[in-house]
């Protein structure tokens, strides 16, 4: 009756073979056993969450975990980067990602693990930190997965390289990674899969889109410069809060009246700052931007008319050449969108709909945020790729808050606490699953 329960969640309406229906069987007994000492790493690493480019200590579990499963492991690759490397046999290698960094959030939760750690960040500020966009949960799938491929190799053949990064919520681990020959010095990816957890899906459930998943995400900086003096006598200067104002203005119509209605974009003033004093019109005003895009031609425009409507600006102003804005964009932590190749993405789903059953498998929208996961599909190698979300909320809550239409706790919400043995256990399932499928004994390709 136990292992009656146990596989319920999983049971599909197609027949299936003997051979497959030991496979899910035994999935299926694994993750039930795995749970309870996974769950103490999920509640080990809640506990001690590390920021970007930080992560000594998370990377060293991730290291330990994967040695202990039997990976060939290296550390310390593009910063605190983790590689696990399985080889059993011919066939295509598969890379599996989670990501390591926790963000500099005061957890607000209330749960008895919440995390209560404080670290300096890299510029020597001490700061709260917590894993409020659910990597811990991402560290424990992943690791439950590692260990299911290991103990179950007489079902698949080919390679696992399987990776903890390091730095995602800066958008730079990936590129680190790649940078330091992440496709070179290991066995090169025939397709890279990673998951993510979602505030808005119930635990339980998972989601995919094709095509674009994520966006371009760029950081802008703009320093507004003008001619400081009295309040009293602004006719004697050149106010850069009003130039401030009307370029904030200005920006608004680059998504309404410079881009396609069907490409999405957006340009966001996060931040505008500027005088000290009531009566004092100062030298100059800061703002600081996020942009959003999917194409990279969008980007690219975006960009540069925001160059172009500062300067227009500031000629309108009579702003005199030496003190025009200045507009710097930050190419380093530039973060590109995720496209899931569409072909791998309807694989995965396929697999996810035969071992989770379809009500339990969802179309999910695009969404404006970032993800550096889109890197590792970007590089000369044209590597397809997949980022697939599984749901992290308390099915109960889910079905309050979709009747009363009051939202939940989001990724990046000192409140957001996901719901850990049915997330880690559907995580855990769906991607042992997809790994089986795409290292089957006889893969079909997938490449375009």
């Amino acid at each position: 009756m136990r292992l009656r329960l146990l596989l319920a969640p999983f049971a599909v309406a197609t027949a299936l073979t003997a051979a497959e229906s030991a496979i899910r069987e035994s999935v299926a007994t694994r993750v039930a056993a795995e749970y309870p000492s996974l769950e103490a790493i999920y509640r080990d690493l809640h506990t001690h969450p590390e920021l970007s480019l930080m992560e000594e200590r998370t990377a060293g579990l991730v290291a330990r975990e994967l040695r202990a499963a039997g990976f060939e492991v290296t550390e310390k690759f593009g910063g605190f980067g983790v590689v696990g490397v399985l080889r059993n046999g011919p066939g295509p290698t598969l890379l599996l990602r989670t990501d390591l960094d926790a963000l500099p959030v005061a957890e607000e939760t209330g749960l008895p693990y919440a995390s209560t750690h404080r670290m300096k960040d890299l510029t020597g500020a001490e700061v709260p930190t917590m894993h409020a966009c659910g990597h811990d949960i991402h560290m424990t799938v992943f690791l439950g997965t590692a260990r299911n491929l290991a103990a179950m190799k007489e079902h698949w053949s080919g390679t696992a390289v399987m990776i903890g990064q390091p730095a995602e919520e800066r958008g730079v681990g990936a590129r680190l990674m790649l940078g330091e020959g992440l496709y070179r010095r290991f066995p090169k990816p025939d397709y890279a899969i990673a998951l993510h957890d979602s505030a808005t899906l119930p635990a339980g459930s998972v989601g995919t889109i094709e095509g674009f998943a994520m966006a371009n995400v760029d950081s802008m900086d703009i320093v507004v410069r003008g001619v400081g003096g009295h309040g009293a006598y602004p006719h004697t200067t050149k106010d850069p809060i009003v130039l401030a104002a009307r370029i904030v203005t200005a920006l608004q119509t680059i998504v309404s009246r410079e881009t396609r209605p069907v490409d999405p974009a957006v340009v966001t003033v996060g931040s505008i700052h500027g005088g000290t004093k009531h009566n004092v019109i100062p030298d100059e005003v800061k703002l600081q931007l996020t942009l959003r895009s999917y194409s990279d031609s969008v980007r690219a425009h975006t960009i540069e008319a925001i160059r172009r409507i500062c300067r227009g600006e500031a000629i309108a102003a009579g702003i005199p050449e030496d003190r025009m804005p200045l507009v710097t964009i930050s190419e380093s932590e530039y973060t590109p969108a995720t496209y899931n190749q569409p072909e791998l993405t309807r694989r995965v789903r396929r697999v996810l709909t035969d071992w989770l059953g379809a009500e339990k498998v969802q179309t999910i929208d695009a969404e404006m945020g970032g993800e550096d996961f889109g890197q590792y599909g970007r590089t000369v190698e044209k590597v397809p790729i997949c980022l697939f979300r599984v749901g992290a909320v308390d099915p109960t809550l889910h079905a309050e808050s979709q009747r009363t239409g009051q939202p939940l706790p989001s990724l990046h919400s000192s409140r957001f606490a996901p719901t850990p043995e049915t997330t880690i256990k559907t995580g855990m399932t769906s991607l042992t699953a997809v790994a089986l499928d795409l290292l089957a004994r006889t893969p079909a390709s997938i490449r375009p």
